[in-house]
């Protein structure tokens, strides 16, 4: 992950965009070097988040900065999130920036979420939306029984049921997490996604070197928080952490 610093317009802003540049540039760089096959951009540093269209401040600056870390690193799979439920505007930046996909946690379903209820699924005008502007190259890698949500309103569907919905609705992959962010992904919850769908299946929280073994099945590893310094997703990236999960991983396959 690439978390950007605070985006302008947002609580905690206070960097030029220059700055907000150069960091994402410069942790992009470290991933690349470290043995990294992709990234994702995404403003996590915006909290507390707001749900659904985001100001034109958000998109320009998002595809300011994934331009430069385009160009910096050619050769690493990008994808984009906006948080929270900016799925619309993801793609837009993902096309913008030709980022191969983007994370959408609201995909099917309805969820209530720490920024609200989100009670409206994406897919429906994603998929038109996509369409509209051209990017079908864009992929869709889409939560389900999203992190820091309750599920009360889906009690009755199993995760994989759920996978199932959001096959039949169209997304390109799946995503399945923890319960908030660091917070580790169950095997058995994975095997099941697996299981369920013929999708692609990222695991999207609480990586470590200890559960790599227990997470071979995953067609892919999405890091935030345990490459960063301390292993928390609110701090700089941590080159030697980095290296050493890279490291670990290739030796557990």
């Amino acid at each position: 992950m690439v978390h950007a610093l605070p985006l302008p317009g947002s609580p905690r802003a206070q960097d030029s965009v220059e700055h907000l540049v150069e960091q994402a540039v410069l942790e992009a760089r470290i991933l690349q070097e470290s043995g990294f096959g992709g990234l994702i951009l995404e403003n996590m540093h915006d909290t507390p988040y707001v749900h659904g269209q985001h100001p034109p401040e958000t998109v320009a600056v998002m595809t300011r900065i994934g331009i430069a870390v385009r160009q910096a690193v050619p050769e690493l799979r990008m994808g984009v999130q906006i948080l929270s439920g900016g799925a619309r505007e993801a793609v837009a930046v993902a096309l913008a920036i030709h980022a191969e996909f983007v994370r959408v946690e609201n995909f099917v379903f309805a969820h209530v979420a720490d920024e609200g209820l989100l009670e409206r699924a994406e897919a429906g005008p994603l998929l038109r939306y996509r369409r509209q502007i051209g990017a079908l190259q864009v992929q869709i890698y889409a939560d389900i029984k999203k992190k820091h949500a309750s599920h009360a309103l889906t009690a009755d569907l199993s995760l994989s049921e759920a996978a199932r919905g959001a096959e039949f609705f169209g997304a390109d992959g799946l995503i399945v997490t923890g319960t908030s962010t660091g917070q580790p992904t169950s095997p058995e919850d994975l095997q099941e996604v697996k299981a369920a769908t013929g999708l692609p299946v990222l695991v999207g929280s609480g990586v470590t070197p200890d559960q790599l073994s227990s997470l071979r099945e995953a067609d892919g590893l999405i890091v935030g928080s345990w490459i960063k310094q301390g292993g928390h997703w609110s701090g700089p990236l941590d080159r030697e952490r980095c290296l050493r999960l890279v490291h670990d991983y290739s030796a557990s396959k």
